[in-house]
């Protein structure tokens, strides 16, 4: 049978908690006629135990967290030092240096395995709820408080209360014990009663003659007369522990929390009439916090107010639940967790979202209405089983994103483009235009910023696409990243804007700020909607113009949509070049008659040819990215345009994802192909003096499978390995260009 833990803690230092711990061992021991392990969890006075038991055991509590082999009795026998009265004992190191270097988490182990072996474990934790202190609480049956009569020490003694309260530790296991209690003083039990707001459990009278002789000589006071008064109050403190058969009725409300949330036999009406209870009382303590606190006040720029403020709303929906009849819903310390955490989600988070935007694994999250929440993971999507109380908790989620960045939703205008603070891609919508309820949308971003390693480690392009995309970028070739709906756009042109030269000045323009580049000199534009007067708004065409005024040297459009197009061609075409945007199509060809149906919307009434010109001669590279149908996503095409033939825009593949079939497990199979072409701003780069490998548009790349290349266009050959001339019968690339132009 499993033994249990008593942990002994205090309000405030000088309380004699340390002397209570250390007697009580022996007097349990003794009542008990069982083996008591005590153990100085007490960082803050290391080593007083070994001083008040006279005991000094062979390894200290940090050799015990460090411990990597399993606990059992003869593991054990290497750590303590035992009493012939039946006392087992393990100490804090003297050091108090070494005591903060205590692995809580490893002690954790020990504390799940020690009930196994000794019937009755006693723990001085000391007078802070520090990790230490807090690991010792998780495993603990009963919480022994040792207060004196001092109104300072009742005062910090009721905040620690509070604070075991706020960490979800039952009333029920948390017991008070009066110290150098005095007949006759003007601090009565009575008094720390009504202070403490729970009964006295046990009294322990003063006696400082015999306390002082224990410690002189070294000893525990028991040990040394058992029949003084301090002896008899924790003899009396030990038979109620005993008698009254206390840590086994705890250890059924302790077995509750282990098994009750996952009890298999619980019928769907038992579990469906706890899920109302749950909803109900989750509006009752919503409804009543807000009468409580006032949540408009708090400042969101300001994270320790936050902190602060969370704490604040803890302590009192603590206080709300405690007040409510919440049997039959709160079966445990779990559940209580679960609906305090819940409920300041509500009232200071994102509700039901604040777990799924915590997973890194997640990285898209979708709402329909207050029942349906999907998410992304690992490319493939799936329904979770939280949900929203209702749509007013999913409007004010809504309301909570758009409020600090600016933006406004309501029956007017009922959809927002906005972000998180990390950054994360928000859209939603409201009824009435959503049918089902009101709908959010969430893309989020990772915490580190990807770079063209992981795209290579990812398999969405090899190294010498990387290269290649890298030399373009520095070229000043004008790029536009091609993609549909969650391909990747946005964190492929993040990549691409890491390759440009920090003495640049960059200018970026979008809807809602997503763009983070590392560069230092990042002039970052957003849109800004209308007013409710419907004036004032800011578009991305606007912006596209201003920019043109403030002398960049690249301008990044996140995305082009419209009229902006015509725009951001002209800067393109006319000393802005090394410019990108992201453009919604499924392939290169596509590209183009999309970028030439924006341009029409800015209504300038230019002919199809003229805008055809215009994006030959404005756009350089088209980089296609895809989302497969496994959920990768890759670098399908990489593009360069070369001009018109006729009323045709030449496109010029420069590399390839080539899809040969479908594996076992469901993935994609398929291979990264150079086709061969050089591109014609390769051959200007090395009239400069840059020196390019040409084996960048070979398949000679190790970590490819090597298959043959794709046709090159008529008239241009291979242009021979990397770093040799062309043989003399060998027509040179600028030669085919030319020949290609005419």
């Amino acid at each position: 049978m499993a033994g249990h833990i008593i942990t002994i803690i205090g309000g405030k230092g000088g309380v004699g908690k340390s002397q209570v711990a250390a007697n009580l061992s022996y007097a349990y021991a003794a009542e008990s006629r069982s083996k008591v392990l005590l153990m100085d969890f007490d960082q803050k006075a290391s080593g007083d135990q070994n001083y008040i038991t006279g005991l000094n055991s062979k390894k200290t509590i940090k050799e015990l967290g460090d411990f990597p082999g399993a606990i059992d009795p003869r593991s054990m026998m290497s750590f303590v030092t035992t009493d012939t009265s039946g006392v087992s004992f393990i100490g804090m190191p003297n050091d108090p240096v070494v005591s903060e270097q205590i692995n809580a988490e490893g002690l954790g182990k020990s504390l799940k395995a020690i009930p196994n072996i000794y019937p009755t474990t006693i723990i001085d934790a000391g007078s802070e709820l520090n990790p230490l202190a807090t690991k010792a609480l998780e495993f603990t049956t009963a919480i022994f408080i040792v207060v004196v009569p001092d109104i300072l020490a009742i005062n910090q003694t009721k905040k620690l209360y509070s604070d075991l309260i706020t960490m979800m530790f039952p009333k029920e296991m948390i017991f008070f014990v009066a110290n150098q209690y005095q007949k006759g003083h003007p601090i009565t039990t009575d008094v720390m009663t009504k202070a403490l707001g729970r009964p006295i459990f046990s009294i322990i009278p003063r006696d400082d003659q015999n306390c002082i002789m224990a410690l002189n000589k070294k000893r525990a006071v028991f040990k040394l007369n058992n029949n003084a008064a301090f002896s008899k109050g924790l003899t009396d403190l030990s038979r109620k522990i005993i008698q009254k058969g206390m840590l086994k009725n705890l250890e059924k409300l302790k077995k509750n929390v282990d098994t009750s949330g996952a009890r298999k036999s619980e019928d769907k009406a038992a579990a469906s009439n706890k899920a109302a209870g749950w909803k109900d009382l989750k509006d009752r303590i919503h409804k009543a916090l807000v009468e409580e606190m006032d949540f408009k006040k708090q400042d969101d720029n300001d994270p320790k107010a936050q902190v602060i403020l969370k704490e604040q709303t803890k302590k009192t929906v603590v206080d709300l639940l405690n007040k409510e009849d919440t049997k039959g819903i709160i079966n445990n310390r779990d559940d209580m967790n679960q609906i305090v955490k819940e409920i300041i989600d509500e009232a200071l988070g994102l509700g039901p979202l604040e777990d799924l935007l915590a997973n890194k694994e997640c990285s898209e999250i979708m709402v329909v209405g207050p029942d349906k929440i999907y998410y992304e993971l690992s490319g493939k999507i799936k329904k979770s089983t939280i949900t929203f109380t209702n749509d007013r908790q999913v409007l004010n989620v809504i309301e909570r994103i758009v409020a600090p960045i600016g933006r406004r939703i309501d029956e007017k205008t009922p959809y927002v483009d906005a972000r998180l603070a990390d950054g994360s891609r928000v859209h939603a919508i409201i009824p009435p235009c959503a049918l089902d309820g009101s709908t959010i949308t969430i893309r989020k971003f990772p915490e580190n910023r990807l770079t063209y390693k992981d795209l290579i480690k990812f398999g969405s392009c090899t190294q010498n696409m990387a290269d290649f995309l890298r030399i373009a970028v520095e070229a000043h070739r004008n790029i536009i990243v091609s993609g549909g709906t969650g391909s990747g756009k946005t964190t492929l042109i993040n990549i691409l804007g890491g390759f440009i030269q920090a003495n640049e000045r960059i200018i970026t323009c979008e809807d809602s700020a997503e763009l983070n580049f590392p560069q230092d000199h990042v002039v970052r534009l957003e849109t800004r909607p209308p007013s409710l007067e419907g004036d004032g708004e800011i578009d991305i065409r606007l912006l596209v113009k201003q920019t043109l005024r403030m002398r960049p040297d690249r301008i990044v459009v996140g995305e082009c949509r419209g009229g902006e197009t015509l725009d951001m061609l002209q800067a393109m075409g006319t000393g802005h070049d090394g410019s990108m945007t992201t453009i919604h199509s499924n392939n290169p060809r596509e590209c183009i008659g999309r970028v030439e149906t924006l341009v029409q919307y800015a209504g300038a009434g230019l002919s199809p040819k003229a805008i055809r010109e215009m994006i030959a001669a404005a756009v350089h590279l088209i980089v296609q990215q895809s989302r497969l149908d496994d959920g990768s996503r890759k670098i399908t095409h990489i593009t360069e345009l070369g001009g018109m033939q006729g009323d045709v825009v030449v496109l010029q593949d420069i590399f390839l994802f080539q899809q040969k079939g479908i594996g076992k497990t469901g993935k994609i199979e398929g291979e990264f192909q150079a086709t061969g072409f050089i591109p014609k701003f390769i051959e200007t780069l090395e009239k400069k003096g840059y020196n390019v490998p040409r084996g960048l548009f070979t398949n000679s790349d190790p970590r490819q499978v090597k298959a043959p290349a794709a046709p090159p266009p008529a008239g241009n050959k291979p242009s021979g390995p990397p770093g040799k001339k062309p043989p003399p019968n060998q027509k040179k690339p600028g030669q085919v260009q030319k020949k290609r132009k005419a």
